[in-house]
């Protein structure tokens, strides 16, 4: 097989990844995907035809030598594979897992314009688990101690990277987490089921082995400012305290009992295991009747882990049609698998109370799509005469987040744009304040995991620059 020619390689079929079976994996919070074996992940990697100009790299947030790792899945150097995208990435098996390749790396890909893409993304999620479940892990030289000390607030995404980074280039870093467990996003809002905790856990710990120190139930801009860090002795910080800020409809009704937003439903069930009461002590609505407002990926998290818990019906109810849904198409066609029921082109009214406090009813009613609106998609405009109720005892609301404002509204000189996120410099990430960094959602607003860790690599390299030249 390898010694095919690039037009033999190029018309290789993609290789399917093998996942629970969708009537089983919904009663249940076990990864879908069963990921590769070193068969399949041999068999994908010999689709790479090894491109002079690699478009791929290009689409990479954190720059990973795409075509140098698959060459050695080609030769069976799995964990040598793993070892080359710690070379730039620091979360392999997450990223792995819950990055948009298809957008990324994967849509860039050459073989995309005839034919399906080489797998990226299931490839570097393989021989990073591969790395790990076989004790292979190995730990990069570390740079000389330079005697900087880096603070960095947050440990989504945007922070392990920092962290990640910087640690290598011999400073001293501190992760301060809020929560009493790192990974922020990571793990307080992706399910079991699409991101084990053990994994991220597994990430985690490979920084602490760098050296990097975590204190987590540590929260900035409460039992320290950005300004005592720096009285501490720190030379730079880095802020990546994401949009964990949760937006509402603003309707009637929206205070009655059974409505969560979705970071209370999904820290509930991810981050303090709701899903497994009463073996973990965290109740949460197991609803029969579960209605998710939105179309992102934190909808499709939701409706699916209600539809674990237990409900009769699970519906995701969004005011657009499905193309333009800003969810992952693999997470569209694993929820509709599972029996998801999609309502497209509607959108909530008000929601209508039992007469004891709790929802019971949702009013909608029908859109339809007008002219394009400033995000590129069609505008949702309400159809007169539509409306129409469903039952409903939870609701769930998925519309998006707000940057955390804590740090903002504590640290004087640290400019915010209207909607609360933090501006910076594009080209550094840079704030209004000197020796502090920010990057991810509390910069964008709610984006992707590898949107966020491509802005930690960034800032580490800029305060890299920055404190090397600080007498």
């Amino acid at each position: 097989m390898a010694d095919l020619t690039k037009a033999e390689r190029m018309k290789l079929p993609r290789q399917a990844m093998p996942e629970q079976d969708p009537m089983i994996r919904k009663s249940n919070f076990q990864e879908v995907p069963h990921g590769f074996t070193p068969e399949l992940a041999m068999a994908e990697a010999l689709r790479c035809i090894e491109c002079k100009i690699p478009h791929c790299i290009g689409g990479c947030p954190v720059e990973v030598d795409i075509p140098a790792f698959i060459n050695l899945v080609t030769q069976g150097k799995f964990a040598e594979a793993s070892r080359k995208i710690k070379e730039t990435n620091s979360l392999p098996a997450v990223c792995g897992r819950v990055c948009p390749q298809e957008e990324q790396c994967e849509g860039v890909c050459i073989l995309a314009k005839k034919f399906q893409p080489v797998a990226i993304g299931h490839l570097e999620r393989f021989v990073a688990d591969y790395e790990r479940e076989n004790n292979l892990v190995e730990l990069p030289q570390i740079a000389q101690p330079t005697g900087k000390r880096v603070a960095v607030v947050g440990s989504g995404p945007a922070g392990l990277t920092a962290a990640g980074d910087l640690i290598k280039l011999g400073h001293s870093v501190t992760i301060f987490e809020a929560l009493h467990k790192a990974g922020g996003v990571l793990v307080y809002g992706i399910p079991e089921f699409r991101l084990p905790k053990s994994i991220v856990q597994s990430e985690v710990d490979y920084l602490m082995r760098l050296g990097v120190e975590v204190k987590t139930s540590h929260i900035i801009g409460k039992l320290d400012t950005v300004d005592e860090l720096f009285a501490e002795g720190y030379d730079a910080i880095f802020i990546g305290t994401g949009a964990g800020l949760p937006n509402f409809m603003r309707i009637p009704g929206e205070n009655l009992n059974g409505i969560y937003s979705a970071n209370e439903y999904l820290t509930r069930s991810n981050l303090m295991k709701a899903y497994d009461f009463p073996n973990a002590d965290t109740p949460i609505a197991k609803g029969k009747n579960v209605v998710v407002l939105g179309g992102g990926n934190t909808a499709m998290d939701s409706v699916r882990t209600a539809l674990r818990l237990g409900a009769d019906n699970a519906y995701i109810v969004y005011r657009r049609s499905q193309v333009e849904m800003p969810a992952r198409a693999a997470e569209i066609h694993h929820a509709q698998q599972e029996g998801i029921q999609f309502l497209m082109l509607t959108s909530p009214v008000k929601f209508m109370g039992n007469g004891s406090g709790c929802v019971e009813k949702m009013e909608c009613i029908g859109m339809e799509l007008g002219e394009t609106d400033d995000s590129g998609r069609c505008r949702p405009v309400p159809i007169e005469g539509s409306n129409f109720e469903i039952e409903v005892d939870t609701v769930v609301i998925a519309i998006g987040n707000s940057s955390n404002p804590l740090i903002p509204r504590t640290t004087p000189g640290l400019n915010a744009n209207k909607w609360g996120n933090i501006i910076v410099d594009p080209e550094t990430n840079g704030t209004s304040r000197p020796g502090v960094y920010a990057g991810g959602d509390i910069v964008t607003g709610g984006a992707t995991v590898i949107l966020a860790a491509g802005a930690g690599k960034v800032a580490a390299r800029a305060i890299h620059n920055y404190i090397s030249n600080k007498n």
